[in-house]
């Protein structure tokens, strides 16, 4: 979806594109990821509100930290270029990845062991009915 740069949400309507609670987006708010204008109560989010939401929900869907993810914002406020966050990002994104492939790894560990405990009860109860059967 393509935004025009003057085009202003409320959070029921970013709530309602992202399919996030208001309350998550105003946690993101008070975790200093979005920066909202105020007019009394009402808050209004400008297109970069919505594309840090955006880019927070990402990142939380391939599991970085909201530190994480805070630390790319700021990167990206205070360099005039934006090498440094995506160096940043790629270092983050290899050590997100090295714990993704270990816990594959675990995980393959562990169904391999579930095989073998779930044959051997089978075994024991094929072992078991040909006894009574005798």
């Amino acid at each position: 979806m393509v935004v025009p740069a003057e085009r202003t949400f409320s959070i029921s309507e970013l709530a309602q594109e992202f399919d996030v609670t208001t309350r998550a987006i105003r946690f993101y708010e008070a975790e200093g990821l979005l920066m909202p204008e105020r007019q009394g109560q009402r808050r209004i989010y400008t297109r970069r509100d919505r594309t840090r939401l955006m880019l927070t929900l990402r990142g939380k869907r391939i599991g970085l930290s909201l530190q994480e993810i805070r630390e790319l914002f700021e990167l990206y406020d205070a360099a005039n270029d934006d090498e440094p966050q995506l160096m940043k990002f790629v270092g983050i994104l290899s050590r997100r990845e090295q714990q993704l492939q270990q816990q594959l790894h675990d995980i393959q560990l562990v169904l391999k062991e579930i095989g073998q405990l779930r044959g051997q009860c089978e075994q024991w109860m094929t072992a078991r009915n040909d006894d009574l059967s005798s």
